[in-house]
This record gives C-alpha cells, sequence and structure tokens, in this order.
C-alpha cells in the first residue's frame, strides 16, 4: 500500500473511530442520566416517556454504530480490493469513455454502492421504528418509495453528471466555472420546480378544510407579509406517526404544509407557533443563505475536482491510470465524505443558529413565547426525544438545538417581555 493510499485508510479510519465513540458516548450519558432531568423538563416528562425515549436512544446508537461500520468497511472494500479499476477498464474497453459512457459508469457504480443500505433502512424502518410505535408504512409502500426514490435520483445524478463530464471535455482548463454556473443554475430551477413536481409523488395533499384553523393561520401570514397560496395538509400518517411542518413553492406558488400528525397532535394556538417558526426561517431568508452556502460548497468541490484532475498520483494510489476525468470524479465522490466529516459542527451550528433565529421570530410575532414552548413539549413526547444529550454529541450531530436549550432561551424571551410590561 503506498504512502496516499495508507493516507486514506487512516482517515477512513479515522472517522469511523470518531462516529462510533460519539455513539457510545451519547449512549451512556442517556442511559446515565435516565432518572435526571432538568428542572424546566422534569414536570412535563412523565417517567413512562422519558423510560421509552431512553430506549428509542440506545436503540438508534446502536444501529449507528452498525450502520457507520458497515459503511467503513464497503468504502475500504471498494477502494483496496482493485475492484473498481478492474470494472472501468473492462467498461471503457467495452463502451469507451465518451462522456455518456462514463456518466453511465459513474451511476452504476452508486447504485451498486447503495444496495447494501437497502436491508439496513428496512430494519431500521420494520424493526427500531416498528417497535416504538412510529411506523405506518406498509411493504409496498416502502418499496415503492425506494424505487421511485431511486429512479429519481438517478434521472438527476444522470443531467447533473453528463452536463459536466461533457464541460470538463471541451471547456478547457476553466470547466469547473463553467460547470459552477450550470450546476447553480439547474440548482434554482430545482428549488422552485422540485417542491411542486417531487412531493406529490410520495405524498397526497389536502387543502386544510375552512374553518377557525385556516383563518388563524392564513392571518398570522399576513400578519408577517408571508405571501402564500394556500395550506395544504400531508397524509405523514401513512409511513409515520413523526410530525413535521414545512413550505414548498415560492411566491404564489408558496404552499405550507402541515403533516396530518402535527394537526392532530397539537392545539391550534401551538400549530401557529410551529408555522410562526416556519415563516421565520423564510422572512430571515434561511434557505437564501444556505443556497448560497450550498453555491460555494460546489464551487470548492469542482476546483478540487479540477486541482485532483491534474494530479497523477491520486488515480495510480488506487490501480486507475491517470488522464481520464472518470476515476477522478468517482474516487472524489468516495472520499469527499471522509474529510467533510468533520466539518460537520460547523454546519450544524449554523443550523442551530438558524433554528434559535426562528424560535425568536416566532415568539416576537405572537407576542408570547408560551404556545412555542408548549408545542416542542408535545412534540417531543412525541417524537421520543433525547431530551439529555452529550453536549459533545449534540454540538457535532444536531441540526436543532437540545429541548433544553430551545425552551431556555423561548423562556428567557418571555422573561425579558414580562420586564419589558412591569417597567
Amino acid at each position: 500500500m503506498n504512502n496516499v493510499a495508507a493516507a486514506v485508510a487512516g482517515l477512513i479510519g479515522a472517522r469511523w473511530l470518531a462516529q462510533v465513540w460519539l455513539e457510545q458516548l451519547n449512549v451512556r450519558h442517556a442511559g446515565a442520566h435516565a432518572t435526571e432531568l432538568p428542572a424546566e423538563l422534569e414536570a412535563t416528562t412523565d417517567p413512562a416517556t422519558r423510560a421509552r425515549a431512553i430506549a428509542y436512544t440506545r436503540a438508534h446508537g446502536r444501529f449507528n454504530q452498525l450502520r457507520d461500520t458497515c459503511d467503513a468497511l464497503l468504502l475500504l472494500a471498494v477502494l483496496f480490493t482493485g475492484l473498481l479499476p478492474w470494472a472501468w477498464a473492462q467498461w471503457t474497453g467495452r463502451f469507451g469513455g465518451s462522456p455518456r459512457s462514463t456518466t453511465l459508469f459513474l451511476l452504476g457504480v452508486g447504485v451498486v454502492l447503495a444496495l447494501p443500505e437497502l436491508p439496513l433502512a428496512w430494519f431500521e424502518q420494520f424493526r427500531i421504528e416498528q417497535r416504538f410505535g412510529f411506523n405506518t408504512s406498509t411493504q409496498r409502500t416502502w418499496w415503492l418509495d425506494r424505487l421511485k426514490g431511486g429512479l429519481l435520483a438517478l434521472a438527476l445524478g444522470y443531467v447533473l453528471l453528463r452536463l459536466v463530464l461533457t464541460l470538463m471535455a471541451w471547456g478547457g482548463s476553466g470547466w469547473w466555472l463553467w460547470a459552477w454556473a450550470g450546476l447553480v443554475g439547474m440548482q434554482l430551477l430545482l428549488s422552485l420546480l422540485a417542491p411542486v413536481l417531487i412531493p406529490p409523488l410520495f405524498n397526497r395533499f389536502t387543502p386544510l378544510p375552512a374553518g377557525p384553523l385556516r383563518d388563524r393561520l392564513l392571518a398570522l401570514a399576513r400578519r408577517t407579509e408571508f405571501r402564500v397560496g394556500d395550506i395544504v395538509v400531508m397524509d405523514g400518517s401513512r409511513r409515520s406517526r413523526h410530525s413535521n411542518a414545512f413550505f414548498t413553492g415560492l411566491g404564489r406558488f408558496r404552499k405550507i404544509a402541515l403533516f396530518d400528525t402535527l394537526v392532530a397532535g397539537l392545539g391550534e394556538d401551538e400549530l401557529e407557533a410551529v408555522l410562526a417558526h416556519e415563516i421565520g426561517h423564510a422572512r430571515l431568508r434561511h434557505l437564501a443563505q444556505r443556497l448560497v452556502g450550498m453555491a460555494a460548497a460546489a464551487l470548492l468541490g469542482l476546483y478540487a475536482v479540477a486541482w485532483l484532475g491534474g494530479q497523477p498520483w491520486l488515480p495510480r494510489a488506487f490501480g486507475f491510470e491517470p488522464g481520464h476525468p472518470g476515476p477522478i470524479l468517482l474516487l472524489f465522490g468516495l472520499l469527499a465524505g471522509v474529510l467533510t466529516f468533520w466539518f460537520t459542527p460547523l454546519l450544524r451550528g449554523w443550523s442551530r443558529r438558524h433554528e434559535h433565529q426562528a424560535d425568536a421570530f416566532a415568539a416576537r410575532t405572537l407576542g408570547d413565547a408560551q404556545p412555542l414552548v408548549r408545542a416542542l413539549r408535545r412534540l417531543n413526547a412525541q417524537n421520543l426525544a433525547n431530551l439529555t444529550p452529550h453536549p459533545v454529541y449534540s454540538r457535532f450531530y444536531y441540526s436543532h438545538p437540545t429541548p433544553l436549550e430551545r425552551e431556555r432561551a423561548l423562556q428567557h424571551f418571555q422573561s425579558g417581555k414580562a420586564g419589558e410590561q412591569s417597567r
């Protein structure tokens, strides 16, 4: 094994060790604090729900360790057995190395590498989620979702890879700038069309019936100057008892989507608070910020591919002959996650900051933090959230603040508002 391959193997091992250590840390912390709760959460969390939440955390922690181990072993196998360069030589010997042929090869490798994930995903859905009462999906629905999602990923992947490979062949040394412009354009187009075209492939959306709740939510949208075409209810209960709310589309095509489980589980004032939080993301331009962040990451990634394309040591380290962009794209796709894993805390921290800001927006808009506090308490109980995750684990992985962090921030807002009123 040469130095480059040894370094890559070391990075894969380091990521696996970090993942397993973090999961063990969180599982042990959950068990150690199974009978302890911060005072703010004690009065609203019954012992039975707390015990189930701890068991749910442990089950997912053990499962995540298994999944991470399988991922690491699969990646080591495909990189160091010589299978990939052999398959590449066989493919190009028969079909050539044109952009079209290379695109099909890369997609084929992606399909093969995705197959081992299927039994793990099935086990998670029909064993873990089923055990804790969350799964409502049938086998037929689950497999159809996998099929539709896979076909959709193949269609989009073909377009994106074909675009990049064509520009690599014809764009000269600056191909990566043209490819970046093309990818950003497609990203913007998908942000407009995907929310309208893709969700109906998987779920039914029906208008929220006329009545006090609909009037209340539309009044909130008008009050916050949030342009919305309709409020719809999504049949999320067909697959899971977990709850969520989101908005899709832009401008006059924008729709507010509420999971039917959310509508059934929260009161009107709590639903209004949850929706105010989602509107906060839009009004504070969080989506736009994330799109800019994704565009910057794409630019950096394409530049890295362009630079690596001129370095013969990378393909040779894994048995490929240098000179063709196909192996470079393949190796970059396989190894990018090994490096970006270490930046996870920064991205999650950015996301948690957005969540705090959206919470504050909702509290200011309603003039009262308590509806959102009550909604979060209900959702945490319904979703068996880990109320006391290990701080290192939550800082590394959590895209949302912990339940205690969110509640304390909202109660701080409430205290400050009460102080202002007393003056």
